[in-house]
């Protein structure tokens, strides 16, 4: 059994620097923290990002957080979002914008604000009621000195559960025109449940009552050697009842542990409905942004409650954007279209980390058979380090 403790972050970072015993931008709050007084070569010290007067630069931003999801600004400027997880969408202008743990973009930004001052960088947490203040930086316009604070606040970042405002953003991206679209029919549709369970007194995350517990050995290695006591034989289950009332929490909050795959066939049409629903606690459910390994995929919608066969009419078979990363919002559903033509066996998991340790995920598999050698480093752990490694390398 795995036990996760889950804590608050001491502080957001921007290109690996946080403030967490001080703050930049101090004198415009009421708060408690200090000012920083930094020379710049501290290991705290902001990383500044310096530009020239009326340029247009293209950011990459990418979000590496456990917990939070964040809402990033830039004051006085203006973002347009042309890219969301290596691919290309129809241009878009705001001005800021949620970005979820797993997730990348680019954005062009032209600076064309006055070059005599500096412009607050923030990133503030969404989803998860904040106990960390926002991570602050400069844009930090040529000629002008970077040690010059800007004479205004920081952009304020919206509600932490202003979700009205996360969807606006989601709801704007299409694919670029000419990109690829998805096939018009699936094969196959898996539909998974999020809940918020419990074994033995333990909080635990499942997919349809199943919490993922991933085995010694590794998946691929076990499937293209047939180790049947590798991992659970019997596939998880492709569904959820009817009955489910996603609205309220489990009338039965236990759930049972399981490693099994879901196989799937080599280059076949896959549809998920990533259903959410009320967590343990009343009246609660969290964002979760799930990201497929291997594989890119179509978003082809999203809505409120429970997923029916009328929500296909929404579906959007037109421009669909091609990511790797989408959040389902609380008491919602999202789906996703994917061709699985890249054989291996794959993750696709919750990319809030503590709630894949403890069950919210998935092992996708498919045309394992045609897989070359795998590299003995994918080898060396439980059955098949035991029966295809040195002993002396065990």
């Amino acid at each position: 059994m795995m036990c996760v403790r889950i804590h608050t972050h001491q502080t957001l970072l921007i290109n690996g620097r946080g403030q967490f015993n001080c703050s930049l931008a101090a004198h415009f709050s009421n708060g408690s923290a200090e000012q920083c007084k930094l020379r710049g070569n501290e290991q705290c010290a902001p990383q500044i990002l310096h530009v020239q007067p009326n340029k247009t630069y293209r950011l990459r931003i990418a979000s590496t957080t456990a917990l939070a999801s964040l809402n990033l600004a830039v004051k006085n400027h203006k973002m347009v979002v042309v890219e969301a997880d290596g691919n290309y969408v129809q241009p878009f202008e705001v001005d800021d914008m949620d970005i979820y743990s797993g997730e990348s973009y680019s954005v062009l930004l032209t600076t064309n604000q006055d070059p005599s001052y500096n412009y607050w960088i923030s990133a503030g947490v969404r989803g998860r009621k904040p106990a960390t203040p926002p991570a602050l930086t400069l844009l930090n316009y040529h000629p002008t000195s970077a040690s010059k604070i800007p004479l205004s606040p920081p952009p304020i970042t919206p509600r932490w559960d202003d979700y009205d405002h996360s969807k606006s953003f989601s709801n704007k991206i299409f694919a670029l025109m000419g990109s690829p679209k998805p096939p018009t029919n699936f094969h196959r549709r898996l539909t998974l449940l999020n809940t918020q369970n419990t074994i033995n007194g333990f909080t635990k995350w499942a997919i349809n009552n199943v919490s993922l517990t991933l085995p010694p050995t590794p998946y691929l290695g076990s499937i293209k050697y047939g180790l049947k006591d590798a991992f659970d034989q019997n596939g998880p289950p492709e569904n959820f009842s009817n009955e489910y009332d996603v609205m309220k929490p489990p009338v039965n909050a236990n759930t049972t542990l399981g490693s099994g795959v879901y196989m799937l066939g080599l280059n076949t049409t896959v549809d998920v409905i990533l259903q959410n629903a009320n967590a343990i606690r009343p009246n609660l459910s969290e964002i979760h942004p799930w990201h497929l390994h291997g594989h890119d995929f179509w978003v082809l919608g999203r809505g409120e409650g429970k997923f029916t066969k009328e929500d296909e009419k929404k579906f959007n078979l037109k421009n669909p954007p091609l990511k790797n990363t989408a959040v389902i919002f609380p008491y919602g559903w999202t789906a996703l279209r994917f061709v699985a033509d890249n054989p291996g066996a794959w993750a696709f998991h919750c990319h809030i980390e503590p709630h894949f340790h403890i069950g919210m995920g998935v092992v996708l598999a498919l045309g394992v058979e045609t897989v070359g050698n795998i590299p003995n480093q994918a080898l060396a752990c439980g059955l098949t380090g035991k029966r295809f490694m040195n002993p002396k390398q065990n």
